[in-house]
């Protein structure tokens, strides 16, 4: 005769490994539909102020922004030593905790908080809109991002589309692709996706009408870099036969465009290596600017002498 517990042992054995796949599969299944579920690429608010308003009160807009990863949740605990896991009840609880993780290097680090999208994929605006106020100081344009979703994020430099609508909620509504640059993670020797040419587009308004700039194309470039910019003038000249005659005349005086480093002006970091500064400094002016020339001599047709200045470099000039 049998023992009836070694039986119910022995079945249990057999339908365990069909249990273990099972939460195998099922983990699978959690993490494949992990984005899906959180929805962690959304809008979150981030307040701009932007002046005051013609009574004097002061005036800050919604702006939003688009989340990079999803917020981490910290789970209390009963042990306050172990770090990341106790709920601090006050600042001062905060900074000690801080403390005391920097004292200890050797403790486990926290783990990073997950993506808001899938690899491969970016946390980008969706929809921007163009506020326009009436200010104290004037008319002041603010872009406030409406909607954000998981967009692919090309890995060479690419012209992406972006589009801004303009004077929304009224009859003049217009919604225009501007686009932008993609953000390659990796740039080489120190070159990154910066536009390079531009276009325009007549939106309709009130007052009739008024152009938007938007991009045509992007390269590598170095931070600051030149741009073409091609400006057209009369020029008198001489045939052969002798004959004065009237040419237009096409130069590249070309613009600067870009922005320069300052340095770290970071005095004390979150922790060695981390990315939040909790003391900065201002940093020094250091702007854009033209560093070489070619100079374009001629005769306008006004029969006086023209000269044009061309921009041939641009560099950080302090």
């Amino acid at each position: 005769m049998q023992d009836p517990l070694a039986v119910v042992f022995f079945a249990g054995l057999l339908h365990a490994p069909s249990f273990a796949s099972a939460g195998a599969i099922g983990r699978e299944d959690e993490q494949g539909n992990l984005f899906a579920e959180r929805g962690c690429c959304r809008r979150q608010s981030r307040f701009l102020h932007v002046g005051h308003d013609v009574s004097g009160s002061p005036v800050s807009v919604d702006i939003g922004k688009c989340r990079s990863s999803c917020l981490s949740q910290r789970v209390s605990s009963p042990h306050p030593g172990l770090p990341g896991l106790s709920r601090q009840s006050s600042v001062l609880d905060f900074l000690r905790s801080k403390k005391l993780q920097v004292r200890r290097p050797d403790s486990p680090l926290q783990p990073a908080a997950p993506r808001s999208c899938p690899a491969g994929s970016c946390c980008e605006p969706a929809r921007v809109r163009v506020e326009r106020l009436l200010l104290f100081e004037g008319i002041r344009e603010v872009e406030v991002v409406e909607g954000c979703h998981c967009s692919t994020c090309p890995e060479e430099c690419l012209r992406l589309p972006a589009l801004k609508t303009f004077f929304p909620d009224s009859p003049w509504e217009v919604t225009v692709d501007v686009g932008k640059c993609s953000d390659p993670a990796y740039s080489a020797d120190g070159l990154f996706c910066l536009p390079t040419k531009f276009n325009a587009a007549l939106v309709k308004n009130p007052h009739g009408g008024e152009v938007v700039r938007t991009l045509e194309s992007c390269e590598m470039k170095e931070k600051c870099y030149r741009v073409s910019q091609v400006e057209y003038y009369y020029e008198m000249v001489h045939s052969s036969a002798g004959r004065r005659e009237e040419r237009l005349k096409e130069i590249d005086v070309g613009r600067c465009l870009g922005s320069c480093s300052s340095g770290d002006p970071c005095l004390l970091g979150e922790s060695p290596g981390g990315e939040k500064c909790l003391v900065g400094a201002e940093a020094a002016a250091s702007r854009c600017a033209p560093h070489r020339y070619d100079v374009h001599v001629f005769r306008s047709r006004r029969d006086g002498v023209r000269t044009v200045v061309a921009i041939r470099q641009c560099k950080c000039r302090g």
